[in-house]
């Protein structure tokens, strides 16, 4: 077999790492062309290099993240409440294997849906099944699967995702309806898969924000257990951007 028959059999077997890497070393000059063992270890890893970051691309696709937003791109001080040991404790997304939550708060512009989306680029990045809603989106959807019958499916979705983000929780009513499906939710979630809420409002009035009192310390104490509580503080980020764009 040549080495045109070789590339063309591991494009039909979709090894596009594999044939990439081989196409690579057959232009390098004999001398430079590694052992048999030493290009069959380089093939491999390029393939799964390659494997992972399909992975990654598809995610990141599905996800429907706000922001594209990487980890390494948060500000971290002491004006915003926000460490380098906090960011590099959620880095390595071991959170999500442990199955638990962050609650962000602070208010609007600090960058809570920015963080909350780095975090979930992160977490893509990893290998993890990701999921970005703002509250309307998915008010929106319980709404309509109530109506067509889709409730049980959606609910099942929802669970499938390693990482869903709940963003703008607080501002708008929540119905009956939204309630008990948070709570099937986080239920469904609990102490196996993680759920990130950023908010404006302090974490101590969302039990006033939900409304009900028995729903609410029921959503609330699957949210809390084994929570990573963040409250963003500082001026708008929002604002301080748009003042360094007129300077400029």
């Amino acid at each position: 077999m040549n080495r045109e028959q070789t590339l063309s059999q591991l494009r039909e077997l979709n090894l596009q790492g594999m044939y990439e890497g081989y196409e690579s070393i057959i232009h390098l000059p004999m001398d430079k062309q590694p052992e048999a063992h030493y290009m069959l270890a380089d093939l491999v890893e390029k393939e799964k290099y390659s494997r992972q970051h399909k992975k990654m691309e598809m995610y990141l696709k599905l996800s429907k993240i706000r922001y594209t937003a990487q980890i390494q791109d948060i500000e971290c001080s002491k004006e915003r409440n926000l460490s380098k040991e906090i960011i590099s404790h959620l880095a390595d997304c071991n959170f999500i294997k442990r199955g638990d939550n962050i609650l962000l708060s602070g208010s609007t512009g600090c960058g809570k849906s920015y963080l909350a989306c780095a975090i979930a680029h992160q977490a893509c990045s990893l290998g993890h099944k990701t999921l970005y809603l703002n509250m309307n989106k998915f008010v929106e959807q319980i709404a309509i699967s109530k109506i067509d019958g889709t409730y049980v499916k959606q609910l099942s979705r929802l669970e499938r995702h390693a990482l869903v983000i709940l963003d703008d929780f607080g501002l708008q009513p929540l119905k009956s309806d939204t309630r008990l499906a948070l709570l099937q939710i986080l239920e469904d979630r609990y102490k196996k898969k993680s759920t990130i809420i950023a908010s404006q409002l302090p974490i101590e009035k969302w039990y006033e924000y939900i409304g009900d009192p028995t729903l609410a310390d029921a959503i609330m104490d699957r949210l809390i257990y084994n929570a990573h509580k963040i409250e963003l503080k500082g001026p708008s980020m929002r604002e301080r951007g748009a003042k360094s764009q007129a300077l400029g």
